[in-house]
């Protein structure tokens, strides 16, 4: 079988391989897609280096079907349609609270272990979700990041009626305001490159750009004076923590979905003034896949406009080299049978 391998330097390889038998407890998955995301990309530039095993398959993004069952496992077959939820927990502490997504020794497969940018993947039967027989699986392969954004928008407390501001329209920045707009929120995407506000607004979202207005003035003039009851801190840069406290009205909820990697300023004084919420959200719970798997499932909102290219497995390098020259796009597909 085909495999990519991560060799370090902005390098990958595709290999050849013996196709493994699933272990106890594991399944083998014959993977149809898997989406390229910026964690992929970190890892393509050589940021993540010391945390992945050298050489290694990346790749967590992902949809497929049940090729084989190990030992033990109970609750699927054969041929059933699947997605892998890729959090390895069983390493949980009482320490943790019982919130064992984000438990103190978690691992993240395809990180930190081997990942789906391979023909067939083995992972434990506890990761798996179960898809309908007739869900899309090019579709499916969107599943993990949009467990992400209905994670985000459940953990703001968003309800009907109220304004959302995303700030940054990249894949999750869409993919949250898609959800917060199904959700019944009144939704505003904040993003300096124009064609991803053009891709916005092809999908129906409601997308400016701050370099060319006064974002405050305009969230003002949309909610009568009010401001936004919940802001969506997707973009990762300072310009978006200092208007984030801005835009937020009073008791408004931010939620940090960005990973900033090195302290930032933020403007505490306006969490007092205003009486602010700051809500950390990091990846997602059993919960947020079902209720992407349904979103998927009924197919309502614009996934296939997300997809903006989908490439056999053997060109991974070349995947990678054109993300790179093309930071405009949105989601990248593999077909891991090709």
């Amino acid at each position: 079988m085909k495999a990519t391998v991560y060799e370090g330097s902005k390098t990958f390889n595709v290999i050849e391989k013996e196709i493994e038998q699933p272990a106890v407890g594991e399944v083998r998955i014959k993977v149809a897609y898997v989406g390229v995301c910026g964690t992929d990309v970190h890892i393509y530039h050589g940021m993540m280096d010391k945390r992945v095993n050298i050489p290694e398959t990346i790749g967590h993004e992902m949809s497929g079907i049940i090729d084989a069952l190990g030992e033990g496992v109970t609750g699927y077959k054969v041929g059933d349609k699947v997605v892998v939820r890729p959090l390895d927990d069983r390493k949980v502490k009482p320490s943790d609270k019982g919130f064992n997504h984000i438990c103190e020794e978690l691992k993240f497969i395809g990180i930190d272990s081997p990942g789906a940018m391979q023909e067939y993947w083995n992972v434990p039967a506890f990761t798996l979700h179960k898809l309908n027989d007739n869900t899309d699986l090019k579709l499916a392969a969107l599943i993990e990041p949009l467990s992400v954004a209905t994670h985000d928008v459940r953990l703001s407390g968003l309800v009907a009626g109220e304004t959302a501001v995303v700030l940054g329209g990249g894949p999750i920045g869409l993919l949250v305001a898609m959800v917060a707009k199904e959700v019944g929120a009144n939704v505003i995407i904040s993003e300096v490159n124009e064609t991803r506000i053009a891709k916005a607004k092809e999908m129906g979202l409601n997308a400016v750009n701050p370099m060319h207005i006064d974002l405050v003035q305009y969230v003002r003039e949309q909610t009568e004076g009010r401001l936004a009851d919940v802001v969506f801190e997707v973009a990762g840069v300072q310009p978006a923590l200092d208007i984030m406290t801005e835009i937020a009205g009073i008791r408004g909820r931010i939620l940090m979905v960005a990973i900033h990697g090195q302290k930032k300023e933020v403007d505490l004084f306006k969490f007092f003034w205003k009486e602010l919420k700051l809500i950390g959200a990091r990846v997602y719970e059993k919960e947020d896949y079902e209720k992407s798997i349904a979103l998927i499932t009924a197919n309502e909102l614009p996934f296939e406009d997300m997809i903006t290219d989908v490439q056999p497995l053997s060109k991974v390098q070349q995947v990678f080299e054109n993300i790179d020259n093309n930071p405009d796009g949105m989601k990248v597909l593999m077909d891991c049978q090709l």
